[in-house]
């Protein structure tokens, strides 16, 4: 298997010289003095991690051309990860450069063995984010009606779409608010030998009731005060199409009667009015409602219900959806990108963190949502857990219990001091402020294996 290429870019030839030698056993490295020797090497090679020192000519003692040469690394490179090294007199520089979208910084005089540390982890997020970006051209290539997602659970609901759609079949469509419950109904219309016929979409939540009877049936003029004109309702607007019913849990019993005697007649009444009217619609529905428990409870037919799931679809939430989040992410990204003509390089380490670990109530929608707002706000080249307005406190533990959220942080506390000082027990133990035995007790009950983690550490 090929090593990981490395970019050393340093105007000192010594510094180079012994960063070549102290990591070419991981890497395949590659050495550059000024920014145009650094874009001639990244003009041919695909390299994944770059050392940078801000401080390059003709400005050896500034950080001018070292901010020129991030912006045209990651310009020609937006998902290589680049970590400045620089002395503690210019950490300010540093810090600057991670906000316009270096991935770290590492302060000089450098020890290799930590260092090694940085660019691994660097690394890892480098191949998760190639990984993802592969995914989703494959995946993009092969878009399955403007509904992505590459999980086992999104998969499945692609495939009962794609049989249930050819038939006439009514459908409910269930499942939490913001999981595409639409995009699932224009896709069975789409798919459908109705596809040249209208979608005609209504949500029943969203509408008054003395106002949804007229909407759905029409209305004869003169039928109430205020009926002027003859009015069809969406049942007939949707004549050799397809009738989507939002929110069906919504719906006033009354109501449900007149849809049960459509349904079952393929028939409807204006209001004010005594003729029969033919109509050939099929109708899908949705909702985020537990209907069983609405039965139960008097709130909706049964026998409506069984009539409109002939075939019922479930969505999954996106905290269900295995691995998709990421995914979804970086598409939101980048067509939010295209739209609002940014230069954005893409999610900072701990953004995609912080979107791995978050529960997102609000499912593919608030993602969405998040991302393009972040994309609009957003001042640098890399968007952050801030941008994204995701707390990393909480994020990282929601959807965790109290037990669970405690262990987790406690894990991380161990682990982090652990790396921190390369397993030293006596002083992992004074940073934490707590003795050595209670430290192997907590190792003990969080499976933290300390020979392993050294084992890594040193790989």
């Amino acid at each position: 298997m090929s090593k990981p290429k490395l970019l050393i870019i340093d105007d000192d030839e010594s510094i180079r010289t012994q960063m070549k030698w102290a990591l070419a056993q991981d890497y395949e490295v590659f050495l550059a003095e000024d920014r145009p020797s650094a874009l001639t090497v990244l003009g041919r090679e695909q390299v994944a991690v770059v050392t940078l020192d801000l401080g390059l000519p003709p400005d050896p003692n500034g950080a001018e051309e070292g901010f020129w040469a991030l912006s045209a690394i990651l310009e020609q490179n937006p998902l290589a990860k680049v970590v400045i090294l620089t002395g503690r007199t210019e950490k300010e520089n540093a810090l600057q450069a991670v906000g316009q979208g270096a991935y770290d910084f590492f302060l000089k005089p450098v020890e290799i063995d930590e260092l090694k540390v940085v660019l691994r982890r660097a690394l890892h997020v480098y191949q998760l984010e190639h990984e993802n970006r592969m995914l989703q051209q494959q995946v993009c290539s092969e878009s399955f009606e403007d509904m992505l997602g590459n999980s086992r659970q999104i998969q499945e609901v692609f495939a009962s779409i794609r049989k249930v759609a050819p038939t006439d079949a009514s459908v409910l469509i269930q499942g939490e608010s913001g999981t595409g419950k639409e995009l699932a109904a224009r896709a069975i219309h789409r798919l459908s030998g109705r596809r040249n016929g209208p979608f005609v979409a209504i949500n029943c939540g969203a509408i008054p009731e003395n106002l949804l009877e007229s909407e759905l049936f029409g209305h004869e003029k003169g039928a109430f005060t205020g009926a002027h004109a003859l009015k069809k309702g969406r049942i007939e607007s949707a004549q050799g199409g397809t009738l989507f019913l939002d929110e069906i849990g919504d719906l006033p019993l009354p109501l449900q009667v007149k849809l049960l005697r459509f349904l079952q007649e393929q028939k409807v009444v204006r209001i004010g009015g005594r003729q029969e009217i033919s109509t050939d619609a099929r109708v899908l529905a949705a909702t985020n409602m537990d209907l069983k428990q609405a039965m139960q409870e008097g709130r909706f037919r049964e026998d409506l219900y069984y009539r409109l799931g002939v075939v019922v679809i479930s969505l999954p939430p996106l905290r269900e959806r295995e691995g998709d989040v990421v995914f979804l992410a970086q598409g939101f990204l980048e067509k939010c990108i295209g739209d609002n003509k940014k230069k954005i390089k893409g999610f900072t380490a701990q953004a995609l963190r912080m979107i791995e670990s978050y529960s997102w109530p609000g499912n593919v929608r608030e993602l969405e949502n998040r991302i393009r707002r972040a994309v609009i706000m957003t001042g640098g080249a890399m968007l952050t857990p801030a941008d994204l307005e995701l707390d990393s406190t909480y994020s990282q533990y929601a959807g965790k219990g109290l037990k669970e959220a405690r262990n987790a942080l406690e894990k991380d506390f161990i682990l982090n001091a652990m790396t921190k000082h390369q397993g030293n027990i006596t002083r992992v133990a004074a940073e934490l402020g707590i003795s050595r035995p209670t430290l192997y007790e907590l190792m003990g009950k969080l499976g933290i294996d300390k020979k392993s983690l050294l084992h890594e550490s040193k790989a």
